[in-house]
């Protein structure tokens, strides 16, 4: 466990030190309960004193009841520590994952993610469960136990000196052997995890294709992969528990050796020996359970290395809280911009782009696929931050504003859509959670979601279920422009929205756009040039470059590009008067 993982021990502190407080209570008890043992024999058996083996089997009874007591209250307090540490871990990651931009989603992957919240956090909670009551428990059992033996019999509690060092070597092989495969196998979870995400999010499509057969196919090469790393790492474990009963074997024959020699020579009672016996378990055992603590340790260790990664990983943007609240107006300028996914500036997503776009413009954007167009819009409300150059809005630099500000003002619908479990009008108040119905039909009428919203039996209180599989892809495209338009942005960002809405459908919104958001930024990348004709003027990106900025009539003239897509989607079909 590193400084990280125990700073989030927080409000379980308290749990965390009585643990191992109660824990060690107990082991007092178990400690000196062969030593009354050892007197009941010697003393009252020995010389058939009733009355002493009935008084001391009281005390007794009363250690046994007591250690009981103990050890049961040390767990609890072991387990509300360790499930409070898993919870704030648990906590905090979710809470670091909403400060993260992109780009830190870039680096982990979501696959990545959901394991450390779930199995790497689990793994984390038993190992910090056993290491509280184990640090206390085992070490303290160990050391009183040895104590109690060379007391009772320093010849015969050599043989500890021997077995406990076999066993540490032991432990520490296994150990060293076992950890970095553990490592390999989680590996393998996060991308079996990322398989299954994708396959679960393709249902439709790897049935219209009829890929059950392959995709079962891939999935199982994965999981094979997966069960013979973990046979490997198993089968290094598995050497552990035979190796210490073999010690556990040859200390017991040793001690019933040593033991019946001393007993016959009258060196040792009857007595000593049975509490030696215990004492020789009680220590036996202290090293299994640590070695059981390591080897949690060792599964653990991979997640906690993980789970500190995410705790530790700083946002690769600063969120600015003191920035400017207030954004003037839609006006965006973007100043020799270039930007990388990798901040190398040899592999450039985006090249040299210089443009000025005034408030209450509509602009088009188009390119062929891979021509950075998402990129491109993405930049505006910080999703990604410039590798060089500036971009403003409403006359100030994007990183001069608070960010939530400067997002509350910049309303972008991504290429895939997403809807989330809640009725229709809970969705759509993402936009604004204050927002009365009338408003939020406003912008459902603006987005021609309110025409099928009204057709569903509840409405606006109609179910969506799993990041809205129960409405088809021009119903979401729809519900999610909706949400965009509650936010009332100065700049609205559409990334190929409205690509399953039909021809007529799309005309409708852009009417609705043009005469309802006059004085509201609107960018619009489109694959259908009819999508954008009516822009004031349109954005041609090609290999990350803007190879045109002008009015259609005027693109249509002069850039080749264009004026290609234009003509192929006429002849194709693509245009048409709506």
């Amino acid at each position: 466990m590193n400084k990280t993982i125990l700073s989030c021990v927080r409000e379980f502190k308290k749990q965390s030190f009585l643990a191992p407080f109660f824990i060690t209570l107990e082991v007092i008890m178990e400690i000196l309960i062969p030593y009354v043992m050892a007197n009941i024999i010697d003393i009252g058996i020995k010389n058939s004193d009733m009355e002493y083996v009935v008084k001391t089997g009281l005390v007794l009874l009363v250690m046994a009841m007591m250690s009981l007591f103990f050890g049961a209250t040390g767990a609890r307090f072991a387990a509300t520590a360790a499930t409070g540490l898993s919870k704030n871990l648990r906590s905090d990651i979710f809470k670091k994952i909403q400060k993260f931009s992109f780009k830190n989603i870039d680096k982990f992957s979501s696959a990545s993610l959901v394991t450390r919240l779930t199995t790497d956090i689990a793994n984390v909670q038993m190992a910090y469960m056993m290491m509280i009551i184990m640090v206390a428990r085992s070490p303290i059992m160990m050391i009183s136990a040895l104590i109690m033996a060379f007391k009772i019999n320093a010849q015969i509690s050599m043989i500890f000196l021997v077995a406990i060092p076999a066993l540490i070597v032991i432990m520490y092989t296994i150990i060293k052997i076992a950890a970095p495969k553990f490592t390999v196998v989680y590996d393998q979870y996060d991308v079996m995890n990322n398989m299954t995400a994708e396959n679960v999010r393709a249902q439709r499509v790897v049935k219209a294709y009829v890929r059950e057969e392959f995709e079962n196919s891939k999935f199982s090469k994965l999981s094979a992969k997966i069960y013979e790393l973990f046979v490997d790492v198993e089968l290094n474990v598995a050497v552990f528990n035979p190796s210490i009963q073999l010690v556990l074997y040859i200390m017991v024959t040793a001690l019933f050796l040593m033991g019946g020699k001393l007993i016959v020579s009258g060196s040792l009672t009857t007595g000593q020996f049975t509490s030696l016996m215990i004492y020789s378990i009680q220590i036996l055992m202290s090293v299994i359970a640590i070695s059981f603590v390591f080897v949690l340790l060792i599964i653990a260790e991979t997640g906690i290395m993980r789970i500190t990664e995410v705790l530790e990983e700083e946002p690769a943007m600063d969120e600015n809280a003191k920035g400017e609240k207030e954004v003037k107006d839609g006006s965006i300028e973007f100043k020799n911009v270039s930007f990388s996914y990798s901040d190398d500036e040899q592999r450039l997503a985006l090249k040299n782009v210089n443009i000025s776009i005034k408030s209450g413009e509509t602009i088009g954007v188009i390119g062929s696929i891979g021509s950075a167009k998402s990129t491109f819009v993405s930049l505006i409300p910080r999703l990604y931050d410039v590798t060089s150059g500036e971009i403003t809005v409403g006359g100030k630099n994007v990183k001069d504003y608070e960010l939530a500000a400067l997002r509350d003002n910049v309303s972008m619908v991504l290429q895939k859509n997403t809807l989330f479990t809640g009725t229709i009008a809970d969705n759509i108040r993402w936009g604004n959670e204050n927002a009365t119905d009338e408003e939020v039909e406003f912008v459902c009428k603006l987005a021609c979601a309110d025409e099928f919203i009204q057709k569903f039996p509840k409405k606006y209180e109609e179910q969506i279920y799993e990041g809205g599989n129960n409405v088809s892809g021009g119903q979401k495209q729809r519900l999610t422009i909706a949400r965009a338009l509650l936010k009332k942005p100065k700049i609205l960002i559409l990334d190929d929205s409205t690509s399953a809405v039909d021809t007529k459908t799309d005309a409708k919104i852009r009417e609705a756009f043009a005469t309802q958001l006059k004085d509201t930024t609107k960018i619009i990348i489109a694959q259908r040039i009819s999508s954008i004709e009516n822009s004031d003027r349109i954005i041609v990106l090609d290999n990350g470059e803007v190879v045109g900025f002008d009015t259609p009539q005027n693109l249509l003239m002069n850039n080749q590009i264009y004026r290609e897509n234009y003509e192929f989607q006429k002849q194709g079909g693509g245009l048409g008067d709506e």
